[in-house]
């Protein structure tokens, strides 16, 4: 019985010590305490927040990679849409949740790069704001065209437009969507004038491009090609300086008329300032793991993406770059948001 009370107490004060250790060192008096303790992450479900409504080119994308997260990790991504003021509403979200890598969100580039221009007194910085992830891809703009309209290439285009100023109407995804950045830019290198109807999301412009309720729209492959393939949209040329490799029979907007022309979008991942850096680095390791899959870049061609990885570091420093490239667009096209 004496022997018995002794083991007893022997693991009781042992206990004891290791619960006393250990609360010591996670408050930073036990070396690689801390490590261990955010090693365990992701030990939940992960939200990732697409700023923009469901079917836009964006949400196809965070749904792919959220799949990704999931298979790697065995952990589920619930991917939650949160639309307005040009990706605003969504961005503040990712902002001002807790930096503990279980909130994430998408980030392209209107939210980080053309934003600042379009809206004063952003609750969000797009560098102060966020751990920069990493980018994910580059997505190549599309400029389609409902079949009843009477052009069967760029030069056709523009000379239409010329022709009829005002009168031909382009869809996008909302006021100072990158969309609607991307044609504005289509519109002063060409000097032609067509009438913007803005959208509460990418999908509901398609729909109405595809019920001939709008002419024409310049967007992300991913939400245009499956209709252009089908035949129900007519594609005239893409707004990158290279063909896509799935579609080699569409010529770029470049080689088409416009020379020089480029407004491709691109989207990456970022999480609220201050997420821990190792909880960066696997996020970021895991990202590049994901982008390099043969099954992901074949997926990605199909839809007119391609993937566009980098460091953090290398993703802050594009944001700056981007930032000021737009900045000088916004300004000649005269946009403002009201």
């Amino acid at each position: 019985m004496t022997e018995r009370m002794d083991r007893r107490g022997v693991l009781v004060r042992a206990g004891a010590a290791m619960g006393a250790a250990l609360g010591s060192g996670l408050a930073g008096g036990l070396p690689g305490a801390r490590a261990f303790a955010q090693g365990a992450w992701p030990n939940k479900g992960m939200m990732l927040v697409v700023p923009f409504t469901p079917g836009g080119s964006t949400d196809i994308l965070a749904r792919i990679i959220g799949q990704k997260f999931t298979e790697a990790w065995g952990q589920s991504v619930t991917v939650e849409n949160r639309p307005g003021a040009g990706g605003g509403v969504g961005s503040v979200q990712i902002a001002r949740a807790a930096p503990d890598g279980y909130t994430i969100g998408m980030g392209h580039i209107g939210t980080l790069s053309v934003n600042p221009s379009l809206y004063k007194g952003m609750q969000y910085d797009p560098i102060k704001s966020f751990e920069h992830l990493g980018m994910l891809a580059k997505v190549h703009n599309i400029m389609v065209v409902h079949p009843s309209l009477p052009v069967n290439d760029v030069k056709e285009l523009i000379a239409y437009a010329k022709k009829n100023p005002g009168k031909l109407n382009y869809g996008t995804g909302g006021n100072g969507s990158a969309a609607h950045i991307a044609t504005a830019a289509f519109m002063v290198a060409t000097g032609t004038e067509m009438v913007h109807v803005p959208y509460r999301g990418t999908s509901p412009a398609v729909n109405d491009l595809l019920s001939g309720q709008i002419q024409l729209m310049m967007t992300g492959g991913p939400a245009v090609l499956p209709h252009v393939r089908a035949g129900t949209l007519r594609a005239l040329g893409t707004a990158s300086l290279t063909r896509l490799p799935s579609a080699k029979d569409i010529p770029t907007i470049a080689e088409a008329g416009v020379p020089g022309f480029e407004a491709s979008q691109w989207y990456g991942l970022v999480a609220p300032a201050g997420t821990p850096a190792d909880i960066v680095a696997k996020l970021n390791e895991q990202v590049g793991k994901a982008m390099s899959d043969k099954a992901m870049i074949e997926a990605l061609d199909r839809d007119g993406a391609e993937p566009w990885t980098m460091t953090p570091a290398q993703f802050r420093a594009h944001i700056e770059t981007e930032t000021r490239r737009w900045a000088e667009i916004v300004e000649k096209a005269k946009i403002a948001i009201q």
